[in-house]
């Protein structure tokens, strides 16, 4: 693996020779001397890695080292297989779709059908990115899920309903509608809101829930990981995710995992939530969602929550996930072998 330092603004703490990690794998630290990944010696690095490699797994779209990387494995006709994760899709408040459009033809023209695989994590991906990168096929294949132990998140019913949004704090996410459908619901809603973003828009949220007389209903958590992380999954009731776009947004799969029903905005590639009984899938605006909450106010939650982590303990585990991308790379590198047009997967919308 070759890899940067970069922590967000912050730089790991971590030894410049490989680090082998107890997986049996060594990782490349390259030193990243400019924001967000400008690292020379990842550059240096490259040539002689794809070089040395069968199957090359670029995880990258708009940074520094995704042009070099399908340059050099179209010049030494190496497969690859590229995750975009969500950033060839597109929504109303798109920044720098110029410029973005410019990096999405230079790459277009690096690819070949027979040798680059987009990996798309939902079928609405897989769509906008091959739209954007023709040259290239594509597959689907979702993201995998741990699922606890089953009687960890055994819950009781309350006599209110605790809802729990957990995620990134951006526009895209629809929390402002969240917070409107709010004030439409009874008193004995509540929500717990984790996740961390830009201050500005932070402080934005913040002020709109006070607005909105939200103050004692809703709460602002920061983000969390580990045992509060945990904690708030075991907490809730309900998880809901209002985002205008998302290319999979594990969080449902994570909540699901834990017994958790979901309410998911149709900007989700998560309609089957509905099929398999364990959530409900609509629109993003306030009025959809209050009616979604009020709804699942009566609902058998519990059972929906079990329904839903028998569905990710079927079809969504690490075993199932990793055999699926293990034999995409068998395909690509086994002489004679056809590699499939696509990878369906029974999460596509």
């Amino acid at each position: 693996m070759l890899t940067t330092d970069s922590d967000g603004p912050q730089r790991l703490t971590v030894e410049a020779a490989p680090v082998r990690l107890p997986a049996g794998y060594d990782v490349y630290y390259c030193h990243r001397w400019v924001r967000p990944d400008i690292a020379p010696s990842l550059f240096i690095r490259l040539w002689s890695m794809i070089r040395w490699a069968d199957v090359v797994h670029l995880t990258a779209v708009y940074s520094a080292p995704t042009i070099p990387t399908l340059m050099f494995c179209c010049m030494l006709r190496k497969p690859l297989v590229w995750s975009t994760r969500g950033a060839l899709q597109r929504w109303n408040m798109t920044s720098r779709t110029r410029v973005k459009l410019v990096w999405e033809k230079v790459c277009n023209s690096l690819c070949s059908q027979r040798r680059v695989v987009l990996h798309a994590t939902s079928e609405a991906e897989r769509t906008e990115s091959i739209d954007r990168i023709p040259n290239a096929r594509a597959i689907v294949i979702p993201n995998g899920i741990d699922v606890p132990r089953a009687n960890s998140y055994d819950r009781t019913m309350n006599a209110g309903l605790r809802l729990l949004y957990l995620g990134r704090l951006h526009p895209i996410k629809g929390i402002e509608n969240l917070l409107a459908a709010m004030a439409r619901l009874r008193e004995d809603v509540t929500l717990s809101i984790c996740g961390d973003g830009n201050s500005v828009y932070r402080k934005h949220l913040e002020a709109m829930s006070v607005e909105l007389g939200l103050s004692k209903r809703v709460g602002f958590h920061g983000r969390v990981e580990g045992e509060p992380r945990e904690r708030h999954f075991k907490e809730a009731d309900l998880c809901v995710v209002p985002s205008f776009k998302e290319n999979f947004c594990i969080v449902v799969a994570e909540a699901l995992a834990r017994g958790v029903p979901v309410i998911a905005s149709r900007g989700t590639p998560w309609a089957r939530v509905e099929e398999v009984g364990c959530g409900l899938w609509v629109d993003n605006d306030e009025a959809s969602l209050a009616e979604a909450i009020t709804r699942a106010v009566s609902m058998p939650r519990h059972e929906m929550g079990q329904r839903g982590r028998d569905w990710m303990e079927r079809e969504y585990s690490w075993e199932t996930i990793a055999e699926q991308m293990a034999d995409q790379y068998r395909q690509l590198v086994e002489p004679g072998e056809e590699c499939s047009n696509e990878v369906r997967h029974s999460q596509a919308a």
